[in-house]
């Protein structure tokens, strides 16, 4: 059996190396301030205090959106200082250092370009872009500008997945033979729904399959490795929607998407994800079945991984155990309460942003533990060939 213990607190982040004396402050320019504007406004409030002593002090400098009267309302709620209704005077303004991209798919690669270019650094929710190749053209500008950049994969900041990590680099587990998540939620299943820009192809990109399964393709890269080719089937059930004026409009996204993996490590791997499965809520899960045990983890129980290793106990009562990860040598746990007292899904916002201003201030690299526009490239990639596999019926290799 592998020392848990020993294995998680050898976990130090840049941010808790680096934390001592005056944190800087980083102004913070936001577009978009609907579900994620409220999550990482969170974050940067509860960062101060809470990652404590902070690496950096977020300032709510400015937010964008289109709508006027509803971006003010969002500046005035949230605390920031100016609200526009056009990003370009976001970037433009001088005491923003750090873009923010909240905003729907389309609107996620030109703002990025830009603040790259004015030499700001950038965050960008997931997916990173549509296609691969528009994903390319963030990759080539942040790196040109030599800004530091982040997808926000928020997953690989949950302390229970950073445990499972941890394990998986101490050798504990052995040979890794099996990858299998699925990402299941049921809001799409709703005729009556009038349409969003989530089931545009044109905006979106791709339907459950960027919203979702991107993060478990993620969580499959940092956790297992890099796959090498890809088989995949999709499903469009609603072709049309309501558009909110009486007609209808075409939903031409994929409703639903299961996948098979082959790494490059000789691991197979499944994903699959859905809007349409009855009864899920936000139903985030995988299993590592590997050498010497198997890993367990479910995004609805977050703060429990469950571990199984090989030998432990008699043949006749061999079985998983539940581990609670709230101890305080587990991965960031010395920042919240005291063991048992658990945390929720808001709090992995706080620890991946924390280790990007970390990356910021000590000019650290954000990977291997953040997910940079490197990774969020070669998921748009593993997307992509997720869906030309679905509509050739044909295996598909995956070049980055």
């Amino acid at each position: 059996m592998a020392d848990e213990q020993q294995i998680s607190s050898t976990f130090t982040s840049q941010a808790a190396e680096a934390s001592a004396g005056d944190a800087p402050q980083l102004g913070i320019g936001m577009i978009g301030y609907a579900f994620m504007g409220k999550a990482h406004t969170n974050a940067f409030k509860t960062i101060p205090y809470m990652m404590y002593p902070p690496v950096a002090v977020p300032r709510l400098v400015a937010i964008a959106g289109r709508n006027e009267g509803a971006v003010n309302a969002a500046a005035q709620r949230y605390g920031y200082e100016r609200a526009y209704t056009d990003w370009r005077d976001l970037i433009a303004d001088d005491d923003v250092d750090v873009l923010d991209n909240g905003g729907p798919n389309d609107a996620h690669a030109e703002p990025c370009i830009a603040a790259a270019t004015a030499g700001k650094h950038v965050f960008c929710e997931k997916p990173l872009a549509r296609t691969a190749e528009e994903a390319k053209t963030m990759l080539d500008a942040v790196e040109a500008a030599g800004v530091k950049h982040m997808v926000a994969f928020n997953y690989r900041f949950v302390p229970a997945v950073q445990q499972a990590k941890k394990l998986i680099e101490s050798g504990a587990l052995g040979q890794i033979y099996h990858w299998r998540a699925v990402y299941l939620q049921e809001w799409g299943m709703d005729r009556a729904m009038e349409t969003s820009w989530r089931f545009d192809k044109a905006t979106a990109g791709s339907g459950a399959l960027g919203d979702l399964g991107a993060h478990i393709i993620d969580l499959a890269r940092f956790l297992v490795g890099e796959p090498r080719s890809a088989s995949g089937l999709a499903r469009t059930w609603i072709t049309e929607r309501p558009d909110g004026s009486g007609g209808l409009t075409k939903s031409d996204v994929d409703d639903g998407f299961v996948a098979l993996l082959d790494f490059a490590n000789g691991a197979l791997g499944t994903v699959e994800a859905t809007r349409f499965a009855q009864g899920r809520k936000n139903f985030n899960s995988f299993e590592i079945n590997a050498e010497n045990g198997s890993i367990h983890f479910n995004l609805e129980r977050l703060n429990e991984l469950n571990v199984f290793w090989k030998g432990e106990q008699p043949d006749t009562t061999q079985g998983f155990h539940n581990v609670l990860v709230s101890e305080g040598h587990h991965p960031y746990w010395a920042n919240w309460w005291p063991h048992g007292h658990i945390i929720g899904w808001e709090h992995s916002f706080a620890h991946e942003f924390h280790h990007f201003f970390a990356a910021i201030v000590n000019d650290a690299d954000v990977a291997p533990y953040g997910a940079t526009f490197t990774d969020g490239y070669r998921n748009a990639v593993i997307c992509d060939a997720i869906l030309e596999s679905a509509a050739s019926g044909r295996r598909v290799d995956i070049n980055y």
